[in-house]
């Protein structure tokens, strides 16, 4: 016998996997972003908290 369909869970379970790849598209290119910054500019600028020592 076939199961019933569970639509509402199989949507919600499609858009869960689909957000959560979003996401880590978004973590990778922040990433990369961050590391071509860092091996453009050098060093990251200094914080005024650094100065006040």
């Amino acid at each position: 016998m076939a199961r019933k369909p569970n639509y509402p869970f199989e949507r919600m379970e499609r858009e869960r996997q689909k957000a959560a790849k979003v996401a880590e598209k978004t973590r990778l290119k922040a990433e990369a972003r961050e590391r071509a910054r860092l091996d453009a500019g050098g060093a990251p600028a200094p914080s005024d908290d650094d100065d006040q020592a």
